[in-house]
């Protein structure tokens, strides 16, 4: 009876032990479940906020860094459970690093050396600098009569019709309109372009790709149109206005949907 009295208290507390470690097992699943839960929670704020920072600034940088510390969080979790979100973190940001998208920061540096460069530009219809005075040769050695032939009054023939030269410039007119601008308009024909691609430098920043484009095409036709082209100066600030024209396209950032996809999958525990 006395044995049988300590088997039943001895029953009772193994009875007891198991049921504290099906306890204890179910509070450790328990926090194990709730740390991945917390996890996915942070994961996918930050990637929500940084999805919405790319959409206002028009960089995929906050996205690429958001995508790029998820993805260490997770490897170093190293979760048999989340190894789909892993998977999906790793395909989003090998296909965003694979996006062109439009650098911002460069085109407004570019801008800003436009406009710098439209005081310089020379016009088409600019007067050529001043004529150097010829060379003083002297005179080749000769006779006593030749010397006396040349008088002071073909020296004062020969100035006059230097001047009268350097008055008249013959050249090829492509363009009337550059020709028959007034000197004393040329100050407002370069401030207008400069208000030009200030207005498209003002557009790029408020991402109205279409206003920039529209901008940056006819400030192109005004600097063939008006300003002199064959320089070097004038080449290089051509083909700058058109690299700023071309790159300045309208591309969507890319979406994470595997990702959100990924988290939403997490977070109900399938």
């Amino acid at each position: 009876r006395e044995t049988a009295a300590r088997l039943a208290v001895t029953d009772a507390k193994l009875s007891e032990v198991s049921l504290q470690r099906s306890q204890l097992e179910e509070l450790m699943q328990s926090l194990s479940r709730s740390r991945d839960e917390n996890l996915v929670v942070d994961i996918e704020s930050a990637i929500r906020l940084a999805q919405q920072q790319s959409q206002l600034t028009g960089s995929v940088q906050p996205l690429l860094a958001a995508l790029t510390s998820a993805e260490q969080r997770l490897t170093k979790v190293a979760q048999p459970r989340l190894a789909p979100l892993l998977r999906a973190v790793t395909r989003d940001i090998e296909r965003i690093k694979a996006t062109a998208v439009t650098d911002v920061p460069t085109l407004l540096l570019k801008m800003d050396d436009l406009v710098r460069a439209v005081d310089s530009l020379p016009l088409r219809n600019a007067v050529g600098g001043a004529v150097k005075d010829k060379p003083v040769t002297p005179p080749p050695a000769s006779s006593w009569a030749r010397a006396i032939s040349m008088s002071w009054w073909e020296q004062v023939l020969g100035d006059i019709w230097d001047d009268a030269r350097n008055l008249v410039r013959v050249s090829r007119i492509d363009r009337p309109e550059a020709s028959l601008l007034a000197p004393e308009q040329s100050y407002f024909l370069r401030e207008n372009l400069k208000l030009r691609l200030l207005n498209a430098r003002l557009g790029l920043l408020a991402r109205h790709f279409d206003a920039v484009q529209s901008d940056m095409k006819q400030a192109n036709d005004d600097l063939v149109r008006y300003f002199d082209m064959q320089t070097r100066q004038g080449q290089t600030t051509l083909a700058l206005a058109r690299e700023v024209l071309a790159q300045s396209k309208q591309i969507e950032i890319p979406r994470v949907d595997d990702t959100i996809a990924a988290l939403t999958t997490a977070a109900a525990g399938r």
